[in-house]
């Protein structure tokens, strides 16, 4: 994924705050400690006073310098062993007086092996998708506020059960989907008439799986695919970056599908994605308003067979509650 050098600027001076912070942590709780307990003092100054002997070494014969080092070392193990005794005494951990960098493997540093981090990796892809989302009409929309009483109790012989039965059994397949959810999630084809739920509910889905940290990117296909269209063809100047997010975040929401402008770019983009995906088993999550006989109409069925097959899908039926909810 290609960033930006204002992204990278950005995510060193996160990682160099975490590090900043982390290590004035660390000192308050050393300070703390040599308050209460006045004896760390002095085997700190023992471990100290145990180094400066052992640079004496360079000036000694061999065999005097393998004394002192030894003896020296001695000195600073019976140092370690009375502080972790003390710790033990107040209740501490042992690695009470220690560090704890955000990033165990580089100590916040950003930088591993001479390479970027994954830790820094991760802050950069948190940015990438925050200004990714400002493209989007991201609204997060909440479980608790899906109403229920929208839908009608009356029993549909078609579907073998009323609107209302329907739509709880949906609400909750979507809070169990989004409690448990990780990148091994299954993909979700909601579908169905407009003004259903669809869109409330994949954004309540988003709204809690970016609260456990994944990376989500939600907007609707026409915007997905102009965004598309303008990088292909160099007029957005990201130089590949949206397309990389798509196929990379965690959880990609696509809403409205079916509703964008059809032509030979679009299908082969929306196959590109959907396939993808599919291969890296990564999960997404597809609303329409179009049945499951017009998605195979309207695509290709490389795409239909994929979204059908491979999708659990979701069929909303009922009255339109955007209109009840203008009625009221």
């Amino acid at each position: 994924m290609a960033y930006t050098v204002e992204m990278f600027e950005r995510a060193q001076q996160i990682i160099d705050e975490r590090r900043r912070e982390n290590e004035a942590r660390s000192q308050r709780r050393r300070e703390a400690f040599e308050k209460a307990e006045p004896e760390y003092t002095r085997c700190k100054s023992e471990m100290i006073a145990s180094v400066s002997e052992v640079i004496k070494a360079i000036e000694l014969s061999p065999e005097k310098a393998r004394e002192l080092i030894e003896t020296q070392r001695r000195r600073n193990l019976q140092a370690q062993e009375t502080i972790r005794s003390l710790l033990k005494k107040h209740g501490l951990p042992a690695d009470h007086l220690e560090t704890r960098y955000t990033c165990a493997k580089c100590g916040d540093t950003g930088v591993l092996d001479g390479r970027l981090c994954a830790c820094q990796i991760e802050v950069l892809k948190g940015l990438a998708f925050a200004e990714a989302g400002k493209k989007s009409p991201l609204r997060f929309c909440r479980f608790d506020d899906f109403r229920l009483d929208y839908y009608d109790t009356a029993y549909v012989e078609e579907f073998r059960c009323s609107p209302r039965e329907r739509m709880e059994t949906i609400l909750s397949f979507c809070r169990d989907y989004a409690a448990g959810f990780d990148t091994d999630s299954p993909s979700i084809l909601m579908y169905g008439e407009t003004g259903l739920g669809k869109t409330h509910l994949s954004l309540a889905i988003a709204g809690e799986v970016i609260g456990k940290g994944y990376h989500v990117l939600y907007n609707s296909a026409q915007n997905i695919f102009n965004e598309l269209q303008r990088e292909r063809f160099g007029r957005s100047g990201t130089d590949g970056q949206y397309e990389a997010m798509l196929l990379e975040c965690d959880l990609l929401v696509i809403d409205d599908l079916g509703a964008e402008f059809s032509t030979q770019f679009t299908n082969a983009a929306l196959y590109n994605i959907v396939n993808t995906r599919i291969n890296q088993s990564l999960p997404t999550i597809i609303s329409t308003n179009l049945d499951l006989k017009e998605l195979e109409e309207r695509y290709t069925r490389r795409i239909s067979s994929r979204l059908i097959g491979e999708y659990a899908a979701l069929f909303f039926f009922g009255s339109d509650v955007r209109q009840l909810k203008r009625d009221e």
